[in-house]
């Protein structure tokens, strides 16, 4: 290449799924080697266009923190005393230490924790597992800390997992709840909130149930119904009594579609425990008024189609499995499930897993954990289409990991850990309970983090492999609010001596003597994965940037089951939506019933913990980061401070004002940072943004506002993340 064509700037497609549940294209500009500035989607619609933090990515690939070269820590675990050594020496004591713990203490010492990380089909946590499996297993975890409760949910009604249709499907509504959902800040789908949007527009009466007056309420609701944490179900079941006590439930649907009605009305209506589930009962726990609660459950009964978009944050509470078996039963009564305009209400996102019929090649995979082999499943666990984090019994519940470290065998656990392989993860700060993760994590005997900044977990690492940035490889992923395949080219070559998982995963598997471990090239794998793509040609598509998948109609979940139920049953047992599901029945679990209930969250206002700490903590999602990443990044920093919102009322009883540095703590832990004083979150509510990095000073007060300093690690009894069921208190420094 010539030195004048060399500095030519060139714009490259690629498509950025940073794991904040979108699929953006971009468009990279380069100049001798460097990217120069990106831009977006400007092509036909539906348009996939980035986010602030997509149009940041820049200043992530460039970053002056970002890990260079492989690290070996030389100081206190957890201080970040590293010095820097070669890929071999790294490797090689990777190597070394898996071989000495797996031939001391068996392999099931080796805990395997990951995460979505960049969502996408080649470089992703499924090399290190490939690998761990294949040199004698490892401990899996099992839990999607995004929506496990909803995973649950929508096994035990539709036995179906992926069950998300198209966003632009939303505008064929004619009523949306949008209920504990916020797409204009988390995304929840490319263009979620665009089409919501549209809908206010075009006269679609959106209705946002949530503690706090979201972003995406004041963009696109007509209303907003404060609830409060963990109390969703009884509002949903207070609906349902109006809808079935006043004949408004769609009868043939019930008898055509759905199984177990007359025991999910029995319990309604009361029959079964004496309590009926009024408006005026489900007044006393949720805070919202029955007339309210009345008013929503007739207009989502009447006027039809109707969306309820179960967001899955309130679902990341205790018993968040019923507030998700409520909303799909809701939805089922009203005869709102594979119709255009309807919602099956099982989750507001699912990303790159979603139920489009995506069609595509499998990448790599493990081939099978000689630690699972022969295990029994997991109790209370259920199975269906879709559930990808397996029901062995050898798997630990991923909140539960460093109880499992502290305890082991003789706590319960299928295995005493003593080294911890993390990647895709920056785990510590992201797990519940963290200072008991902190102790957890001390005790390990090695730690191995993949890694392309010094995260909170990277602290604790003997040694940090650093990983290539989506703009340094090629790969592939889809998702999106209507269907669509990304190409993710490589931009720019790998900065430093950053590596791609692929490209660890080959050179480890080398020193650890794997010789069936890898066959295929970068391109040769994705080549393959793309060949039973929809694609006319892999080239094309690569050069195109994307393929948006073209439909005469927007995309339905379960149309299919709903136009011919004989020909296309529901996966369930029973063929058809189950209200009652007599799997659940089965499990004999006072917590895990049949038929959707509202059972009492511990960490309530009714706790009596609540007399030491009144404030209920949620932790959503920011619109700064996709979880921890992008953090660092000055730009997004620059928009908006991290900080605790209280209502204006709770903070003057505290003599708080807006900007004031504040103490937010329990028994778990405690924070100091900027309150935020207004509003948009109602009375004993307050509101720390998860993602923040974990910095604690020397009395252990974490000043980077951590959230999951101040969560529990208790999970509910179906899988579901309890991190919106927390009581704090606040109090001016």
């Amino acid at each position: 290449m010539s030195e004048k064509a060399n500095s030519a700037e060139q714009t490259i497609m690629t498509t950025c799924s940073s794991h904040c549940g979108g699929t953006c294209i971009l468009k990279a500009h380069v100049k001798d080697g460097k990217v120069t500035r990106i831009e977006t989607d400007d092509g036909p619609d539906p348009q996939f266009r980035a986010c602030l933090k997509a149009r940041a990515y820049r200043q992530r690939v460039y970053a002056p923190d970002r890990l260079q070269y492989p690290l070996k820590r030389v100081g206190e675990r957890g201080r970040g005393q590293f010095e820097r050594v070669s890929w071999d020496e790294a490797l090689q004591t990777v190597a070394s230490e898996l071989g000495r713990v797996r031939k001391t203490y068996g392999s099931a010492s080796v805990l395997f924790l990951q995460s979505g990380g960049d969502v996408n089909w080649l470089h992703s946590y499924k090399v290190i597992d490939r690998l761990l499996c294949m040199s004698g297993g490892c401990t899996r975890t099992w839990g999607l800390v995004s929506y496990e409760g909803a995973l649950f949910s929508s096994i035990a009604s539709y036995g179906e997992a992926a069950a998300c249709p198209g966003r632009d499907d939303l505008l064929n509504s004619r009523f949306i709840l949008l209920w504990g959902c916020d797409p204009s800040s988390s995304v929840a789908n490319t263009n979620h909130i665009w089409y919501l949007a549209q809908a206010r527009e075009k006269g679609i009466k959106i209705v946002a149930v949530d503690p706090r007056y979201h972003d995406s309420a004041a963009v696109a609701a007509e209303q907003w119904v404060p609830i409060r944490p963990g109390t969703d179900a009884a509002v949903l079941l207070a609906m349902a009594y109006v809808i079935i006590s006043e004949h408004l439930q769609d009868k043939r649907f019930i008898d055509t579609y759905t199984v177990g009605f007359d025991k999910y009305a029995d319990h309604v209506l009361g029959k079964d425990d004496g309590t009926a589930k009024t408006p005026a009962w489900a007044e006393t726990i949720t805070g919202i008024p029955a007339a309210t609660i009345a008013s929503l459950a007739r207009e989502f009964a009447t006027r039809k189609p109707a969306a309820l978009i179960s967001g899955i944050g309130p679902g990341r509470t205790a018993y968040g499995e019923q507030y998700h078996r409520a909303a799909t039963a809701l939805a089922a009564i009203t005869g709102n499930v594979g119709v255009h305009g309807g919602e099956p209400a099982a989750r507001s996102w699912d990303s790159i897993y979603n139920g489009y019929p995506f069609q595509l090649g499998r990448g790599i995979s493990s081939g099978g954990n000689p630690v699972e082999a022969g295990a029994p499943p997991r109790q209370y666990s259920i199975t269906g289409g879709g559930a990808r984090m397996g029901t062995s019994g050898a798997r630990i519940h991923i909140t539960s990991a460093p109880d499992a470290i502290l305890k082991g065998k003789a706590g319960g656990y299928p295995a005493d850990i003593k080294l911890a392989y993390l990647v895709n993860i920056n785990y510590l700060n992201q797990t519940a309970n963290l200072n008991k993760t902190v102790e957890a994590f001390k005790k390990l005997e090695f730690v191995v983090v993949q890694e392309q900044f010094m995260t909170a977990t990277a602290k604790f690492a003997d040694i940090v492999l650093p990983t290539n940035t989506f703009f340094e490889r090629n790969d592939i992923t889809a998702g999106g609010g209507t269907p669509f395949y990304g190409a993710m080219n490589k931009i720019v070559p790998s900065l430093y001596e950053s590596k791609s998982h692929l490209e660890i995963g080959i050179a480890l598997a080398a020193k650890m003597g794997l010789k069936d471990f890898n066959d295929k090239t970068e391109e040769e794998w994705l080549r393959g994965i793309a060949k039973a793509g929809p694609f006319k040609d892999y080239d094309s598509f690569k050069k195109e940037g994307s393929y948006k998948v073209p439909l005469a109609e927007p995309f339905v979940t379960f149309k299919e089951q709903i136009d011919d139920p004989k020909g296309h049953p529901f996966p369930t047992p029973s063929g058809r939506i189950e209200l009652f599901c007599q799997r659940l029945a089965d499990m004999h679990h006072p917590e895990i019933p049949p038929v959707p209930k509202y059972i009492e969250a511990w960490e309530g206002v009714n706790d009596p913990l609540a007399r030491k700490y009144p404030l209920q903590l949620i932790t959503t999602h920011s619109r700064m980061r996709a979880h921890t990443q992008f953090h660092n990044i000055p730009w997004i920093r620059e928009l908006a401070p991290h900080a605790v919102t209280i209502n204006a009322r709770d903070a003057k009883a505290r003599n708080i004002k807006d900007g004031d540095t504040v103490r937010v703590f329990n028994d778990r832990g405690q924070m100091a940072l900027p309150a935020r004083v207004n509003e948009r979150i109602m009375p004993g509510v307050v509101e720390v943004p998860q993602g923040a990095w974990y910095d604690p000073d020397e009395r252990g007060v974490d000043k980077g506002g951590c959230a999951n300093v101040l969560t529990s690690d208790r999970v509910s009894p179906g899988g579901a993340f309890t991190s919106n069921t927390a009581l704090v208190q606040v109090e001016k420094v």
